[in-house]
């Protein structure tokens, strides 16, 4: 017996139509046709445009009859259409009234917010046809791939060691050595690398459709076209980048993607990604037409009361979060990509704009914020905030988080970036940071895994640029060295830039091993920056979104040139994941919990059990009681770092420990490979168990077990 939805009870110039099903919105398929659902409560009608892939003109128009309209949702069943080679927009008609709010134009094709594949830019920097009327085209998606029985991983969050990357930088350069440099297919073939490397989890840069090719201009430095690289100014939130995929071409970029991220899985590593739902790519009043502008812009858009944009994104336009309607498509938008793609978690950019009501100021309990934590198909996800925005909102500590929320801690990268370079003032506030940082999370459930922790990031400078330049140098963008961060805390050393000086390029390689050092003992998440494991630079660059050169590309012979960097940073990571002590997502008691004669965090100073905390110290030491039974993560040995970042050598006396066990040396940045770093079973018994030097600038890790 044959469903009576399967079949049509309308016509219009020949196709075969039915009232359609109000949800899902966007365009499904269903037994016969495609099921098409576009949400507008102002627009006074709507027509569905059907065009051949890549034919310039529409074949079809067909407008949405009255009795197909279900509320302020415009919804009908076309059948007989053919999935694959069509693609599909609206004509929204309505008023165009902008001091209201409303910029309705019949005559524009409007993508569906909801498309799942885009055409348009199908290969990355292939010039489009201009004169198109329709740049950005939405297409169907076909519900069947194969995961073989993948799942997403749900690794303790304690455990993470998170990897920034950008899909094209990781793999563009010539030295990457793939079949196919820039795309998610070759994140495939560099999966070894992050395995040895030691990295469990990647956070992808923007990989929502975008237009490259947005703000496109000629650099006044080389003159090679500056385009949208970084591509945080999404076209469509459901859809994955085509011109990231070497399948794109095909428009088989979903797959790609679906088949990288199983791939990732199989090998123990998590995908995390970075998601921009603050702004969209259409701008301010002077923007283009593509979707949610045309499709109902009052309620996308955070307007003023005179029908301009608010601008909180530094973007041109902000999205209208905490409207039910937007933050229903934010909603069902992360629970397709958990459900569809398997993704592990988000990290949400520029996130305290999800918290601004729909006049832009800052709401107590934020919705969607809430819906977000409490979401039954996210549950398991991982949910990181860049807890601030462009607006002046700036909420590191205090950003809305249920308990499930974490965040990127600013303050973590601002203090060590300033201790490492020698400020004075700041231990009370490294006691802090190393310990997850208590005074901004002690309250949060999640503990000391609210923190990401991070010294580098895609914005700013890389890590060997934080400790090469003093000041930013973008004038390779345009904007005459404008934009970018001016606080930067870096500091070059002693020369600005490149240079062959032996010393000042040994000091530069132990300011690295330093930062690392303190990043991989401190309690948190830690994450670190695509390149910085093998001494990338953009040359002082810290704004390099328009960049798509050599200049932000991964020099994969970098890892010969900066072996001894690579390997401290694989020993490091090793050295976290080997004890489990630096993995506890509880705080630190400053007492003796395990009832070993140790509290669990010891403060010394050049003598035991005395820290300096005063304002003129550059010096801290710190212990860790490695029996810590009552957490959950068993026991481990004693841990033991000094850290010097005065430019002279301190001793520094050892605390006592029991007369079984004896100290052993993991990390000396102080001293030349090999002897910077120790692996595991193989660490250096010190000749002087009671005192150590540490040098000028200098970090040193010790172990406190029984004999090797």
């Amino acid at each position: 017996m044959e469903r009576i939805d399967t079949y049509p009870t309308h016509k219009y110039k020949g196709f075969n139509l039915r009232p359609g099903r109000p949800i899902p919105f966007g365009a499904t398929i269903v037994p016969g046709g495609i099921n098409f659902s576009i949400f507008s409560s102002h627009a006074t009608g709507c027509e569905l445009v059907l065009f051949k892939k890549r034919e310039p003109k529409p074949f079809a128009t067909i407008p949405f009859p009255d009795a197909f309209r279900i509320g302020n949702v415009f919804t009908m069943i076309v059948f007989d259409l053919d999935y694959e080679n069509i693609e599909y927009g609206y004509y929204m008609d309505g008023p165009f009234d902008p001091q209201k709010g409303h910029r309705f134009d019949k005559q524009k094709v409007l993508m569906d917010p909801y498309a799942k594949v885009i055409g348009g830019r199908d290969v990355w920097g292939e010039e489009p046809d201009w004169d198109d009327i329709y740049q950005h085209r939405a297409r169907i998606v076909f519900d069947d791939f194969d995961w073989q029985g993948d799942k997403p991983l749900e690794v303790p969050m304690e455990d993470l060691i998170i990897y920034e990357m950008h899909v094209r930088g990781f793999t563009c350069h010539k030295s990457s050595g793939v079949k196919h440099p820039g795309t998610f297919a070759a994140i495939r073939e560099k999966i070894p690398y992050l395995k040895k490397l030691g990295i469990n989890c990647i956070e992808i840069m923007p990989v929502h459709e975008f237009d490259e090719f947005e703000n496109s201009r000629p650099s006044p430095v080389s003159g090679e076209k500056l385009m949208n690289y970084w591509g945080y100014s999404n076209v469509g939130f459901y859809a994955p980048k085509a011109g990231y995929a070497a399948t794109g071409r095909f428009g088989m970029q979903v797959d790609e993607l679906k088949t990288t991220i199983k791939d990732l899985h199989t090998n123990g590593i998590e995908v995390i990604l970075d998601v921009v739902f603050n702004h969209t790519a259409e701008g301010n009043e002077e923007g283009p037409y593509i979707s949610y502008k045309g499709v109902d812009n009052k309620t996308y858009y955070i307007l003023t009361h005179d029908g301009y944009y608010y601008n909180f994104s530094g973007c041109g336009n902000t999205l209208n979060c905490n409207n039910p309607i937007v933050r229903g498509m934010i909603l069902d938008c992360l629970r397709y990509w958990a459900s569809a793609y398997h993704i592990d978690g988000f990290r949400f950019d520029l996130a305290s704009i999800l918290g601004r009501d729909q006049n832009g100021a800052p709401m107590n309990s934020p919705p969607l914020i809430e819906s977000l934590a409490f979401d039954p198909i996210l549950g398991k996800c991982k949910l990181i905030a860049e807890a601030w925005d462009a607006g002046g909102l700036y909420q590191v500590g205090s950003f809305p988080g249920w308990g499930r929320w974490a965040e990127w801690n600013g303050k973590y990268r601002d203090d060590i970036r300033k201790f490492l370079k020698g400020e004075a003032g700041l231990v009370g506030a490294m006691g802090q940071r190393i310990q997850g940082s208590p005074d901004l999370y002690r309250w949060h459930e999640s503990g000391a895994c609210t923190s990401i922790n991070f010294i580098t990031c895609h914005d700013g400078f890389t890590l060997k640029d934080s400790v090469s330049y003093n000041g930013k140098h973008n004038e390779a963008n345009g904007e005459d060295n404008r934009d970018g961060n001016n606080d930067n805390d870096s500091w070059n050393c002693g020369w600005e830039g490149e240079t062959d000086d032996v010393e000042i390029n040994r000091l530069r390689r132990k300011q690295i091993k330093n930062a690392v050092s303190i990043l991989l003992v401190s309690r948190g998440v830690p994450m670190i920056l695509s390149g910085d494991e093998m001494g990338n630079t953009q040359f002082g660059n810290n704004n390099a979104y328009c960049q798509d050169n050599e200049l932000s590309w991964l020099d994969w012979d970098d890892l010969k040139k900066n072996k001894e960097i690579f390997n401290f940073v694989k020993s490091t990571i090793a050295f976290r994941k080997a004890h489990p002590v630096l993995r506890n997502k509880t705080y630190f008691q400053d007492r003796d919990s395990a009832e070993s004669g140790y509290p669990e965090i010891s403060w010394h100073g050049t003598k035991p059990w005395d820290a300096d905390w005063s304002d003129s110290s550059r010096t801290i030491a710190f212990m860790f009681c490695g029996k810590q039974a009552k957490q959950g993560k068993g026991n481990d040995d004693f841990i033991y770092t000094a850290i010097n970042m005065d430019w002279n050598m301190h001793s520094f006396e050892l605390p006592e420990i029991p007369e079984q066990l004896k100290w052993y040396i993991v990390v000396n940045t102080d001293v030349e490979p090999p002897e910077d770093i120790w692996g595991a079973g193989k660490e250096k018994e010190i000749e002087n168990q009671f005192e150590v030097s540490v040098g000028p600038r200098s970090v040193m890790i010790l172990i406190g077990k029984k004999s090797n």
